[in-house]
């Protein structure tokens, strides 16, 4: 069983289960991600998987998201490639495992959405931004580049609009986020974004969980794997689900009741 630490330096975290909310905890950073803060969401995610919590909210501290990554730390190592290709690499794996993370991943995003917070927003599977969020990839201005999330914001809003984001350092506003479909929902205010993220998670815990975990799987599959091989592997996973999950599903749509998997977060 992993442990995780619940005593975090660089971390809130708050269990309603199947929810996990996780706020980013560097204010005075507009919480810019230092290898503490990667390490312990690595933690996270690991009693996101273990635990099968069903939704991860990723938010931030004190009206920011994330400002990217912690400048400090980079001038720590600046000497030393080995520890710089370790420092950047680590995020990097940080961020392909939030990517494919069996839970819904929903970020609330508002200020500062800023290189490696916005590489962090893309690998969302719900983004809601309020209309004041600003956004960019400012790597190029500061001399360095978007190693390790230039993939993961090409796949979001694809190579054309990544160009340009990245080669100009161009700050974007959440409309023009919206416009390009780096974010989904826009909302006004703190409000407003809370009741939006209690929908989301309630249409969430509609779906059954296993679908889920599986539909998201083969979503990612699809820029990975021959087509044919694809299609075989997800008449097999079709097939496992209609003998399972599937059973309770279409009995609840039958008898017009929830399906059993249909939850709120524990109180």
């Amino acid at each position: 069983m992993t442990i995780i630490n619940d005593i975090f330096t660089t971390l809130t975290v708050e269990r309603q289960f199947p929810v996990l909310t996780v706020t980013l905890n560097r204010p005075h950073v507009a919480n810019a991600m230092n290898l503490q803060m990667v390490d312990e969401l690595m933690q996270v995610m690991a009693q996101v998987e273990e635990k099968q919590y069903r939704v991860l909210v990723l938010k931030g501290a004190n009206g920011n998201f994330c400002s990217g990554g912690d400048i400090k730390d980079m001038q720590l190592a600046k000497n030393d490639t080995s520890a710089l290709v370790k420092l950047n690499r680590t995020f990097g794996l940080m961020i392909e495992t939030a990517n494919t993370l069996p839970a819904v991943v929903v970020c609330l995003l508002q200020g500062a959405v800023l290189g490696g917070g916005l590489g962090l927003a893309c690998i969302s599977d719900v983004a809601i931004a309020q209309t004041s969020t600003k956004f960019a990839l400012p790597e190029t201005s500061l001399g360095i580049i978007p190693a390790q999330i230039a993939p993961f914001v090409v796949q979001r809003i694809g190579l054309t609009a990544t160009r340009r984001m990245a080669l100009l350092g161009l700050r974007i506003d959440a409309n023009q986020a919206l416009t390009m479909g780096l974010v989904h929902q826009l909302a006004n205010d703190d409000v407003d974004m809370s009741q939006q993220l209690n929908q989301t998670i309630k249409l969430a815990l509609k779906c059954a969980p296993n679908a889920n975990q599986v539909t998201k799987a083969l979503l990612h599959d699809v820029a990975n794997m021959p087509m044919t091989a694809l299609l075989d592997n997800a008449a097999m996973s079709f097939a496992k689900a209609i003998s399972s999950e599937g059973v309770e599903g279409t009995k609840a749509f039958m008898q017009k009741r929830p399906a059993h998997w249909t939850t709120l977060p524990d109180d």
